[in-house]
Formats: C-alpha cells, structure tokens, sequence
C-alpha cells in the first residue's frame, strides 16, 4: 500500500524490483498485483502498466493522470512535443495526442479518448546528465513525471511543428512562454544537427528578439549554422518570402504574424 501511495501509474518492472527489496517472490508479487486487481484498488491501463484506483471509485471511471501515463509507458518515457507544452502550461489549446521520447521500440497506443504516440530518441539512451539534455523530472498527481524542459520544447517543437498541432498552434503556444534560457536553446539547436531547424530557431527568435531579450551575439550563433541554400520553413512547400539572413522561404503570413491565414 505504501508502494501504490507513492506510485498512482506504475510499471509491472517497478513494482516487482520494489518487491525484491522485500525480498518478495515474483509469483508473490504476481499474485499481489492480481487480488488488488481484482478488488478494484488497481486499473490495468494496458499490458505491464497500472493505475492506482482511489477508494470509493469505479475503475472504469477512475481518473488517470495522461502525463504519468506517458512519463511510465517505457522505462524511459519523456513527456514532449506539444504535450510537453501542455504540461508547463503554455499550450495555446488543449490537445488529447500525448508525443513522448524513448529509446525503446514502442506502439501507439489509445487509452479511453487519449493517444499516446511514441518518438525515437535514441540519445535518451545512457543519458547522464539529463538537465543538460533537456530532460526535467517532477513531482505531479502524486508521482513524477519526465518531460522537456521550455527550451528543449522550442527547438522540438520548431523541428516538428506537426507534432505540436501545425504552426498557428506551434507559434501561439510558444508565444506564451515569457522567458527562455537562451544559452541553453542554442545548446540544444546546435545539437539537433539540422540548419533547418536551425534557421527556424533563429528565425522566431529574431521575431521575438525584444520580448524574449535575444541580443546579435545569441543570434551570430546561429546564424552560421543556417542553410547554405534556401530552404522552405514549411514541408508543404508554401511560397513565401526569401528571408535572407536565414535562407528561409516563409510564408507571408508567418511573416506577418496573421494567426488566421496559417495552416
């Protein structure tokens, strides 16, 4: 019981290696996991993951927190994207897809009315320094969840705006962030590997330059790692306008920052 208090979503791996502290068998543990089943107190959400029922509550009806949900899929599931957005609270609309990192091979999976869809990341494996990789670990409805930090959320997010609802979504939602660690945005830019990004990186911050306090030293940085030739911002291909100090086609409406002609 001690273990469910501390634990509302678990995985079956976790609960096992908490019993092996007790020195509990595994068919013990098995069989533990199987009378709380069976009493309501636990929810299977899928094969190998649980949710903690609280008391006087329907299983089928209990709440299960999304984002502890996807933080516990794999052993290592980090909470991105546009989900990440939602967690830190500047998500400029309320989205029920759940994107989150892994370096395991992982299905999509739906539970009730919500998607669940995992990313490759195969830099998540031996990470050591998660802080620095952009990973942050907190303590939410009673467990932890792992999710990207604001800044690693940016460069994610301009990278895949697709996986963040499009760009009207992707620029609205970044908009309502007020503050950046600018050293650590470029740290991850730089990292990504990509001059599109890159570019697209520069591009917003240069556009957001005096509410996000971005000085030419920040944007230098990037500068010369952006395309060599042009590249469209958007994979559809959209005319646009050349903007030169990033090699970027953007479309006018990016350009002129007119929400209701995005797509």
């Amino acid at each position: 019981m001690d273990f469910f208090e501390a634990h509302p979503v678990f995985r079956h791996d976790e609960f096992i290696a908490s019993r092996r502290a007790l020195d509990g068998s595994r068919h013990t543990s098995n069989n533990v996991l199987a009378m709380h089943l069976a009493a309501g107190r636990l929810l299977r959400v899928r094969r190998g993951l649980y949710a903690v029922v609280p008391r006087g509550l329907d299983p089928k009806r209990a709440p299960v927190d999304p984002y502890l949900v996807a933080s516990h899929l794999t052993g290592d599931g980090v909470v991105a994207y546009h989900a990440a957005l939602q967690f830190h609270g500047k998500s400029y609309s309320i989205s029920r897809r759940y994107h989150f990192l892994t370096d395991r091979r992982s299905r999509p999976f739906r539970f009730r009315d919500l998607d669940f869809v995992p990313v490759l990341d195969t830099a998540l494996a031996g990470t050591s320094n998660r802080e620095r990789s952009g990973i942050a670990e907190h303590a939410h409805a009673g467990g932890r969840v792992r999710v990207t930090t604001l800044e690693r959320t940016l460069v994610d997010a301009l990278d895949a705006p697709d996986r963040c609802g499009g760009w009207e979504e992707t620029w609205r939602s970044l908009e309502l962030v007020e503050y950046f660690d600018l050293d650590a945005v470029i740290r991850h830019a730089l990292a990504k590997g990509s001059a599109l990004t890159i570019a697209k990186i520069g591009f917003f911050l240069e556009q957001h330059r005096d509410a996000l306090m971005v000085e030419d030293a920040h944007l230098r940085r990037l500068r010369c790692r952006a395309p060599a030739q042009p590249r469209y911002v958007d994979v559809r291909r959209t005319p646009g306008k050349l903007v030169v100090g990033w090699n970027l086609v953007v479309p006018p409406a990016l350009l002129k920052r007119d929400r209701e002609d995005l797509g």
